[in-house]
């Protein structure tokens, strides 16, 4: 198994279709060593889900011996358009059922799979001392969050509008895992980020959002209809709601679907 992260806004898809590309090329053929046949599965997977798939994938691959999958993690943004270029690859899972939606021309049914909540990252130590959503609107703060088409940053300002908190980002990103990497850098003082991915790193601190403030992001999986292994692709979108699958999620900070 391997995978990769996109990163920022612009060389993104180009990246990953030239990753894809030469991945696709293998698709389904011979092991050169035992000469069994094998299937070469691509997923293109929101970039929340980096840390969950990597353990998720290596239990797929172990219960089904014959398959091997590739991940590219990027912003459902980015993946969706992907998806509209034509990169090549078997299965999609976004952080959001609206980017999904707007492919239904390209993709079979899809599931939710997992769902998550928002947090409020800060550096290790919280030493902006931010206890609230309110406290993002201080302007001595610097807060980043995910930009406005990225799924957790219509999620964030969703909140934020909800309670009437004007905040003014220092910097808008790609997804998640940038929003994150501002915090641990410590060029930000806070940002909204996924409660996963918060809980994957021991950089920040999360400062919880009340469950009547917050958002919940719905992961729906689903194949492509221009994969080239159709039914190992839909045997594993299937996979994903399993007890094994789903207790890989849980264990992940997931909640259910």
């Amino acid at each position: 198994m391997s995978f990769t992260l996109t990163g920022r806004r612009g060389g993104a898809v180009v990246l990953s279709s030239v990753l894809l590309t030469t991945l696709s090329a293998c698709g389904s053929d011979d092991d050169s060593a035992s000469g069994e046949a094998r299937t070469r599965l691509t997923v293109l997977a929101a970039s929340s889900l980096t840390d969950v798939f990597a353990t998720a994938g290596a239990a797929y691959e172990k219960e089904h011996p014959g398959t091997e999958v590739t991940f590219s993690f990027a912003g459902s943004q980015e993946l969706a358009a992907q998806v509209g270029q034509g990169a090549p690859a078997d299965a999609l899972v976004t952080a959001d059922t609206r980017t999904m939606d707007s492919l239904t021309a390209d993709t079979g049914r899809s599931t939710v799979i997992a769902k998550n909540r928002l947090v409020i990252a800060t550096g290790e130590g919280n030493p902006g001392r931010v206890e609230s959503l309110a406290d993002l609107a201080d302007p001595a703060l610097k807060v980043v969050l995910a930009a406005p088409e990225v799924p957790v940053g219509r999620y964030g300002r969703q909140i934020l509008d909800a309670q009437k908190i004007d905040v003014k980002p220092v910097s808008e990103e790609p997804n998640v895992r940038a929003v994150l990497s501002k915090v641990e850098l410590g060029e930000a003082d806070a940002g909204l980020v996924y409660r996963t991915d918060a809980a994957a790193t021991d950089k920040v601190d999360a400062i919880d959002i009340p469950d009547a403030q917050n958002a919940i992001a719905s992961y729906p999986a689903a194949t492509l209809k221009s994969s080239g292994n159709s039914e190992a692709a839909a045997a594993f979108v299937s996979w994903l709601s399993t007890p094994e699958a789903q207790k890989i999620l849980r264990d992940a900070g997931f909640q259910k679907p």
